[in-house]
């Protein structure tokens, strides 16, 4: 009985998940991920310190 009710959660879900995709203006998540990880790495490099003279070869 437990395989079955996992099957139908899984479709459920899908299924849902679709309806809300076509029916409503859901964001890009990973466009939105990308831009964010973007932006991370643009202020770790402006805010890093900066490399000591005997560590750079």
């Amino acid at each position: 009985m437990g395989i079955l009710m996992n099957k139908f959660s899984f479709i459920a879900g899908t299924v849902f998940g679709v309806y809300i995709a076509q029916n409503y203006n859901v964001p890009n998540i990973k466009k939105l991920f990308n831009e964010a990880l973007y932006s991370a790495k643009q202020v770790e490099e402006k805010y890093r310190k900066p490399k000591k003279p005997e560590e750079e070869h």
